[in-house]
């Protein structure tokens, strides 16, 4: 249990516990609201690694001699429910993701060439700047 200050002035209080948090992790991994795909022209041009073959041969050369230099979509989603837990400082959290990847051809045709399974402990800290809420999330391992 935590207690709450008290207000003297009007502010915003937020309290998140563990039971809230993963209670939400929990629901939107059983609506399956952990899905995202990820296709080349939602990636800004100054990203330093584009969803195309060419990019991607850096990893596997047989992409872009099999394909030449095509599009490609990254599809995201979670294995399990994440695990999260509350710190006085900073929110941390295992994630199991899995990552598939398509060739789009030019007739849309998506050919998979790897699948990854991903599994990510992650820390999320809140930050808060004159008026604006932002936050940073950090890979720890």
């Amino acid at each position: 249990p935590k207690a709450l200050p008290v207000a003297r002035e009007p502010m915003l209080l937020m309290a998140v516990t563990e039971f809230v948090a993963n209670s939400a992790a929990f629901t939107y991994f059983t609506a399956g609201a952990l899905r995202r795909n990820i296709s080349s022209d939602m990636l800004p041009q100054r990203f330093p690694l584009q969803l195309t073959t060419k990019s991607m041969g850096v990893f596997s050369p047989q992409l872009q001699e099999r394909y030449g230099d095509q599009p490609m979509e990254l599809h995201l989603w979670a294995r399990r429910q994440p695990l999260l837990s509350c710190h006085p400082d900073a929110l941390h959290g295992t994630l199991f993701s899995s990552a598939e990847a398509f060739v789009v051809l030019p007739n849309t045709t998506r050919v998979p060439v790897f699948l990854l399974n991903i599994d990510a402990n992650v820390t999320g800290k809140p930050t808060i700047t004159r008026n604006r809420l932002g936050g940073t999330v950090r890979l720890t391992g």
